[in-house]
């Protein structure tokens, strides 16, 4: 780095010297020959610490929020950005996770519980099914031994022993996703200021099992949802979203995020949901068929909301998929974010 300021200052003499003496000189091509020479010679001698000499030059993005802001403040902002996002679909999408190869998929939402992902390679074909409708929501796994499409209406999942298969409710995966709104029905503390700018907010649910805590992380700046990361009523992490990259749709001026990564520790699973250039308000696909449960060849429905329905003491098949486990995530303590 001293190198590289001693030579700029050696670089910058030699040109006062160079541009004062073409005064002499009315020609606008040699002016315009100096101008040239001037980024060439900065960016030869800027070398590595280019981008930080730019950096310096880059306005950050305006503040959304005030410096301290409010409860009401933050929840206001995440909920304006999240209330106006209808629906969104990306057919570029990826999936990837510990155990098992990136895939390519396709992921679609419309409001209120309307979902859908599906991944799969062009030589094997469709490896996994997610959605949801109105009613229900399914799971199918290519590999899944037996095989089946497990599925469970919404109604009759609280209560169901469903609850001990998939640990945390389907809607929380549209929510992972970048559609997150605060209910202000529901007890919420904070904001709590954390490093790095940004906010803590607590929301207390009560539940049959007793109350459950959702932690939220928002960008302080700019009331991006950064982390979301849900508690059962003995204080166990069920379930745990990190989103990154966060861009403005061009059309729409919406934001969501781009990358998510989604980690469920009692269920021994994680992966990375790469959503590229995911599209809001823009719904592509014919909804009769995007909407509705699907049904594969020696794959029975299997209502794992049945009161008679008992889950596998082995692990589950999304367990099973998953041959090393994640990476633990502690239990976030009070003032430890």
């Amino acid at each position: 780095m001293t190198k590289h300021k001693i030579g700029v200052r050696s670089f910058i003499r030699h040109l006062n010297f160079v541009i004062s003496s073409s005064f002499r000189f009315r020609h606008s091509s040699f002016r315009r020959f100096c101008l040239l020479l001037v980024c060439t010679g900065l960016l030869a001698l800027s070398g590595a610490s280019c981008p930080q000499m730019l950096q310096r030059y880059t306005n950050p993005l305006p503040r959304v929020l005030p410096a301290s802001p409010t409860l009401e403040q933050v929840i206001e902002v995440v909920n304006r950005n999240s209330s106006q996002i209808t629906s969104f679909s990306s057919s570029q999408a990826s999936l990837s996770g510990p155990g098992f190869p990136s895939l390519g998929a396709n992921v679609a939402f419309e409001r209120p519980r309307r979902f859908r992902l599906r991944a799969g390679t062009g030589l094997t074909g469709t490896e996994l099914d997610l959605g949801s409708n109105d009613d229900l929501f399914w799971f199918w796994m290519h590999r899944n031994q037996p095989p089946a499409v497990l599925f469970c209406r919404h109604d009759q999942f609280a209560q169901s022993p469903a609850r001990q298969t998939m640990p945390f409710e389907p809607g929380w995966l549209i929510e992972a996703l970048g559609v997150v709104e605060f209910d202000p029905a529901l007890p919420q503390q904070g904001p709590f200021p954390l490093p790095n700018d940004r906010l803590r907010i607590d929301t207390i649910r009560n539940t049959p099992e007793g109350p459950v805590k959702k932690v939220t992380i928002v960008d302080g700046s700019q009331g991006w949802v950064l982390e979301q990361h849900l508690f059962d009523a003995q204080g166990r992490l069920v379930a745990s979203s990190v989103a990154s990259q966060h861009r403005r749709d061009p059309l729409s001026g919406l934001i969501m995020p781009k990358v998510v990564s989604i980690n469920c520790p009692l269920a021994q699973f994680a992966m990375r949901i790469d959503l590229g250039n995911v599209e809001i308000n823009r719904m592509v696909g014919d909804p009769t068929t995007l909407w509705s449960m699907p049904s594969y060849p020696g794959a029975p429905p299997v209502d794992i909301g049945d009161p008679n329905f008992r889950p596998p003491m082995a692990p589950g098949p999304v367990a099973r998929s998953v041959q090393r486990p994640p990476p633990a995530v502690a239990r976030p303590r009070p003032g430890a974010w």
